[in-house]
């Protein structure tokens, strides 16, 4: 039986316990004082994350952080403002209205998506509403209408994850906390994903971290991405592929079935998605044995179980060709 990921869980900070300055800013921005602010939850996000309401009664969410909740997530901020401020209008994701950054702390504010995250354990009919929203938002996306970097450009060190367990394997000994079928086939493993770099390479935008909790449904029934910070280009198929492990592991269907029948999966070279799977399953098993992050203590475990799920897909797609 796979395991069923956590909750996507961010330790939260209330925006009343933010620095005065940090709070100040951002109203300067937003020209109006926050009256009322309610916490999110949900999310792999340390510090701030409220809808709010202003005195002057517009409504936005913010969310701020420094690098003593987690140092990588000032990071994450900043590339989210990068990439939301020059979205194009047409493309279902929230506005960016203010931002601020004094080098410590890094703030944003967004226009407030009226709506809600994705039933999870994953409900037929709002998966439907997902998947057909992935195809239009890659279609929205290609070619990709704004300048940035490549999924190798990002990727490339980090889908090395069945190398460097192969590496540790060598110096420490297998890690036991491995599935046995994947310590027998680490090195098959890592032949596999070699490709991944040249078969995912292309010229749609995709979001890159497509999960519930970064979905909201509005009451109409449109669905909107938010969370930005991983935009990059590759093929158009991509965004599909790293979504359906986390899909599986909250619950969803089998992954094989929902690509094989997707218009982005049915266009995708079988080989390029295998080796792109493989190259995500190393990527999410060897982060998950990694020490949890500070501010972020379910991390790890949803890792193990869309680790697990990415690992099953693509059993699943080789059949008996590995013992």
């Amino acid at each position: 039986m796979l395991p069923t990921a956590p909750p996507a869980t961010g330790v939260r900070t209330p925006w009343e316990r933010l620095p005065a300055h940090v709070r100040g800013e951002l109203e300067a921005a937003l020209g109006a004082p926050v009256a009322e602010a309610v916490t999110q939850r949900g999310g792999f996000s340390p510090g701030a994350a409220a809808r709010v309401r202003l005195r002057d009664g517009r409504r936005a969410f913010v969310k701020a952080v420094s690098a003593e909740a987690n140092p990588g997530s000032p990071k994450l901020h900043r590339a989210e403002a990068r990439h939301s401020a020059v979205l194009p209008d047409h493309v279902p994701a929230p506005r960016l209205l203010a931002s601020y950054d004094d080098g410590v702390w890094v703030a944003l504010a967004f226009e407030e998506i009226e709506g809600r995250q994705p039933h999870v354990p994953w409900c037929a009919d709002e998966l439907v509403l997902v998947l057909d929203a992935v195809t239009e938002l890659s279609y929205a996306l290609t070619p990709s209408p704004v300048e940035a970097l490549s999924v190798v450009d990002t990727e490339r060190e980090s889908f090395r994850g069945w190398e460097r367990l192969i590496e540790a394997d060598t110096e420490d000994g297998a890690d036991q906390r491995l599935d046995p079928w994947v310590r027998r086939n680490l090195r098959a493993l890592a032949e596999l994903a070699a490709p991944w770099t040249e078969a995912a390479t292309g010229d749609t935008l995709i979001h890159a971290d497509l999960r519930a909790d970064n979905m909201l449904i509005t009451p109409e029934g449109r669905v909107v991405f938010v969370d930005w910070p991983h935009a990059v280009r590759a093929a158009p198929w991509t965004d599909l592929l790293f979504m359906l492990p986390c899909v599986r592991a909250q619950g969803g269907p089998d992954p094989e079935g929902l690509f094989a029948a997707h218009p982005l999966g049915r266009d995708a070279d079988p080989r390029g998605v295998t080796a792109t799977l493989a190259a995500f399953a190393g990527y999410l098993v060897r982060g998950s044995l990694k020490p949890d992050p500070p501010g972020l203590p379910t991390l790890r475990a949803f890792q193990a179980a869309q680790g697990a799920a990415a690992v099953g897909w693509l059993r699943t797609r080789l059949g008996p060709g590995l013992p």
